[in-house]
């Protein structure tokens, strides 16, 4: 799957799960409650020993259904590893130029963590192709009206400090998705089948008004 696929069907939904899974199996039953909600975007995180054994068993299972990427990816090290069990797209807390570099090299969607506009700049230039606003608790939405003033051409999805009652204004001021970890992925399967799809729906909503 080429790189701007990958963009395309993360901006179509507007939304990635963030999953903190413990096993394969978990991670699998939290991808089933996402996709039946309408995500089919997840971001299993580095956070967790052996990440790349469940991006690896999630790749097999579910093939292009479901678009599975690596998340709290620190250094291209990790990165790589991550690559080569099928992430098809890297997201970071902070921008790391070696991982940039590395990303551009295999095609892969790079997304850094940045707050201010010098970071974003900074990652922009070195070939980001989105920025992940993080913590997005910290700024909070209106904080996206004020970059796209001097950044309009900048590519913006938050993580940390979206719910299903700010998403809406994530998206209106200018995000093209947003990451959503525990206000999603947590309860039972039903539980977060109804939360994905609440999520997907609100997205949606804003974009038609």
């Amino acid at each position: 799957m080429r790189k701007y696929e990958v963009l395309q069907r993360i901006e179509n939904v507007g939304v990635v799960a963030v999953v903190r899974a413990e096993n394969s199996q978990q991670a699998k039953n939290i991808a089933l409650a996402c996709m039946n909600g309408g995500i089919d975007s997840i971001e299993i995180t580095f956070t967790v020993p052996g990440a790349q054994k469940v991006i690896e068993a999630l790749t097999e299972e579910f093939g292009d259904t479901l678009l599975v990427g690596a998340g709290t990816v620190l250094d291209s090290e990790t990165a790589r590893i991550a690559i080569l069990a099928g992430a098809k797209f890297i997201v970071s807390p902070a921008f790391d130029i070696d991982t940039a570099r590395l990303c551009n090299r295999y095609q892969i969607l790079y997304m850094p963590g940045c707050v201010s506009l010098t970071e974003m700049i900074k990652a922009m230039e070195a070939g980001a192709d989105v920025i992940k606003v993080f913590p997005g608790s910290l700024v909070g939405p209106e904080y996206i009206k004020a970059v796209k003033g001097p950044l309009p051409q900048a590519v913006l999805m938050p993580t940390g400090g979206v719910s299903l009652d700010n998403v809406d204004q994530w998206i209106k001021n200018g995000c093209i998705a947003v990451g959503v970890g525990g206000n999603l992925t947590k309860g039972s399967s039903e539980e977060m089948t109804k939360s994905a799809k609440e999520f997907v729906d609100k997205v949606k909503s804003v974009r038609e008004q």
